[in-house]
């Protein structure tokens, strides 16, 4: 059961703290639970029904009129909601829910819905990165487990791997890109709709994957002679992000290289010619 302070419910939900403790005091809407010490504190279901009372508070049902629904009435609301509104930030919500709950049919249902809707470029790039970002608050506040993080990491890597396969295979004549992740990182996900985005604008992919030896590497460059790399560096380099630029620049100095990854966001110094950074997804169809 998650455990989260007024903060985190913020963070999660949008609204504002003071107006939590508004809509306590007025309206009972949730009724936090205490420490021994008497700091208060919100359960999975607290944050679930704020994050309804928030989407229909932002559709236009006042907060009076919300607090005498039942759950059950909340919940319907949202879903009519949901089926005739554009905004993206309802689907991140109710994507938010369906994880807590590990619900993998109501998870399949929203990302498919998504899709449909609004293409599944748009859908990856408008609600499920923004959805991995909430994602990560619960994870720094110890509010998900990783058997939360892998359901649903898993279920998105599916949709990706389906939408691939879905792809024509470009000719041999096309441009050549090759996908990998450095020895040791192991968050695919990005890397996945990479793929997808270079393979969708007409680019024959090679694709490594997780954890590629630097030395298998080289022997992959020298068979196919790519004409770009992409990758992604998430978490540290052994400790040493400038050190393995350096050496992925040096020896593929004929070859341009694409980087995401919160290391490289972070990077201040030195960046060879051949190396380019960029910080999302949407900007990768230009680049290539």
């Amino acid at each position: 059961m998650g455990k989260y302070s007024i903060k985190e419910l913020e963070q999660l939900s949008g609204i504002k703290a003071h107006t939590i403790r508004i809509w306590e005091k007025r309206y009972k809407l949730i009724d936090p639970s205490r420490t021994t010490t008497n700091i208060r504190f919100y359960s999975d279901d607290d944050l679930k029904k704020i994050i309804n009372v928030s989407l229909l508070n932002n559709s236009g049902i006042k907060i009076s009129k919300i607090a005498d629904m039942s759950l059950d009435a909340m919940s319907k609301k949202v879903i009519e909601i949901s089926e005739v509104n554009s905004e993206t930030s309802i689907y991140i919500d109710q994507m938010v829910i369906s994880m807590i709950d590990m619900e993998e049919e109501m998870f399949e249902k929203i990302l498919s819905n998504l899709i449909l809707r609004f293409g599944f470029e748009k859908a990856i790039i408008d609600v499920v990165y923004p959805f991995l970002e909430k994602i990560g608050v619960l994870w720094q506040t110890h509010n998900i487990t990783p058997a939360h993080e892998h359901f649903i990491s898993n279920l998105i890597r599916q949709k990706i791997i389906v939408a691939i396969d879905g792809l024509p295979i470009p000719p041999k004549g096309a441009k050549k890109i090759l996908l990998f992740l450095p020895e040791g990182e192991m968050h695919e996900m990005g890397l996945l709709f990479y793929h997808y985005i270079a393979r969708k604008n007409g680019c024959r992919t090679y694709y490594l994957g997780q954890s590629v030896p630097h030395d298998d590497l080289k022997e992959v460059v020298k068979v196919h002679q790519p004409d770009m790399m992409i990758t992604a560096i998430i978490s540290s380099t052994n400790g040493n992000v400038e050190h393995y630029l350096k050496k992925l620049s040096d020896d593929f100095n004929q070859v341009p290289i694409l980087i995401s990854g919160y290391q490289v966001q972070q990077f201040s110094g030195k960046k060879s010619n051949n190396l380019q950074f960029f910080s999302r997804a949407s900007e990768l169809a230009k680049l290539i």
